[in-house]
C-alpha cells in the first residue's frame, strides 16, 4: 500500500480466515518449542532472538495478523498502524492485545510496552521518519524484524513507495510466516498456516482462465490516485489468476497516475480498496464508486458503466497473508462477471 500514507468479503473469505486461525488455536504442546536462540538473515541485517518472545510489539497490521493467526496473542504486548478491521476469525484474539496506536506510535510509546521483540511490515516503519530505526531498537537489546516482502527485490530508496526490481512472489509472504513461527518456537503452526494459504489459492484459481481480462487496482486518493504497478501484492493476485494489470508497464509500487491515462487504458475490471482509515480522499469503496460514476473522465469507462467493481481491504492489497483473500475475491468476481471460467 502507499506506506507513507498508510494501507468485505463473503462466506468464502470467512471460511478461509477460520482455516488460518485453526492452526493458531491448537494446543502449543503440539509444537516443538525448544526455546533455542534463532538467527535470521532479514532484509540485509542479522536478527538474533535469544529466546521466544513474551512481549512482542507488532508495528503494522500485516505482521499483527500473522502473529494472531499463529496463536500468539498471549505473547504480544501491543499492536499499531491499522488500515482495516482485523481479519475475520481473529477478533477475539486481537481483543486480548493492547492497541498502542492506530497509526505509527512514538518510539517512547513502544518502549513503554517493554517489548522483547518488534516486527514491522514495511522498511519505512523501522527507518528514518518511521517509529524508530532498527539500530535504535537493537541498541536497547530489542530484536527488530521487517517483512521480507518489502525488501526482497525492492528498491525502497527510489522515492514514493519504492519500486520493484523483480516481481514479488507469494513465497516471500510464506517466508515471513515461517520466520515468525521460528522466532516464537511454533514451527508446526507456521507450516500449517502456509499449507492452508497454498490450498486456498489453489482452490480459488482451479480451472480459471482469465488470460483476456484486464484489471486495475486503485488503493486510495481521488485527486492523485495511487494505482498498483506490476509487481507488488496486486501482481501476486494478477499472476495467480492469469490476468493482466493495465499498469504492468511500471515497476513503481504505487505510482500516482492521472485519470485521463486510466480512462485511456480502460480496464475490464476495477479492483478498489475499501479502507476504513481517513487520511486520503476517497478512502472507502463507496466514496471511490461515487467518484467514478460522477467524474466526466471516468464515468464512461467500461468497468464503470458495467459496474465491474471488486472491493478489497487495504491489507488484501498489501503483501500479507490477506493477499490470498484478494486472490479469492477477485477470482470469485471474475466468474460472477462472466469473464473467466
Amino acid at each position: 500500500m502507499p506506506v507513507a500514507r498508510l494501507a468485505r468479503p463473503a462466506a468464502l473469505v470467512l471460511s478461509g480466515a477460520l482455516l488460518l486461525t485453526g492452526c493458531g488455536s491448537g494446543d502449543s504442546s503440539s509444537d516443538t518449542d525448544t526455546g533455542a536462540a534463532v538467527t535470521l538473515d532479514n532484509c540485509g541485517e542479522t536478527v538474533r532472538v535469544e529466546s521466544p518472545p513474551e512481549r512482542a510489539v507488532s508495528l503494522n497490521q500485516g505482521t499483527t495478523e500473522i502473529m494472531l493467526s499463529l496463536g500468539l496473542a498471549d505473547r504480544m504486548a501491543g499492536t499499531a498502524t491499522w488500515t482495516d478491521p482485523v481479519m475475520k476469525g481473529l477478533e477475539k484474539a486481537n481483543a486480548k492485545v493492547e492497541r498502542i496506536a492506530d497509526n505509527n506510535p512514538s518510539f517512547e510509546r513502544v518502549l513503554d510496552a517493554d517489548p522483547d521483540f518488534v516486527a514491522a511490515s514495511f522498511v519505512s516503519t523501522l527507518g528514518k521518519g518511521g517509529v524508530a530505526t532498527r539500530d535504535q531498537f537493537e541498541k536497547l537489546g530489542v530484536p527488530a524484524y521487517v517483512s521480507p516482502s518489502d525488501c526482497v527485490g525492492k528498491d525502497n530508496d527510489s522515492g514514493g513507495d519504492g519500486a520493484r526490481t523483480k516481481a514479488l512472489g507469494i513465497d516471500a509472504i510464506h517466508g515471513e510466516v515461517r520466520d515468525l513461527a521460528e522466532v516464537f518456537g511454533v514451527e508446526k503452526r507456521g507450516e500449517q498456516l502456509v499449507a492452508d494459504l497454498k490450498e486456498r489459492t489453489r482452490k480459488a484459481t482451479s480451472g480459471m482462465d482469465a488470460s483476456d481480462v484486464t484489471l486495475l487496482y486503485w488503493f486510495a486518493n481521488s485527486d492523485s490516485p495511487y494505482m498498483a504497478g506490476c509487481c507488488g501484492a496486486p501482481g501476486v493476485i494478477t499472476r495467480a489468476l492469469g490476468a493482466k494489470n493495465v499498469f504492468d508497464d511500471t515497476h513503481e509500487e504505487w505510482p500516482q497516475i492521472n485519470w485521463e491515462t486510466v480512462a485511456d487504458r480502460d480496464p475490464d475490471v476495477l479492483v478498489i480498496g475499501d479502507l476504513t482509515r481517513k487520511s486520503q480522499t476517497a478512502e472507502s469503496a463507496k466514496k471511490k464508486i461515487e467518484f467514478l460514476e460522477s467524474d466526466p473522465v471516468t464515468k464512461n469507462m467500461t468497468a464503470v458503466k458495467k459496474k465491474r467493481y471488486v472491493l478489497l481491504s487495504g491489507q488484501a492489497m498489501n503483501p500479507t497473508i490477506r493477499t490470498v483473500e484478494g486472490v479469492e475475491q477477485v477470482a470469485s468476481a471474475l466468474r460472477e462477471f462472466g469473464l473467466a471460467g
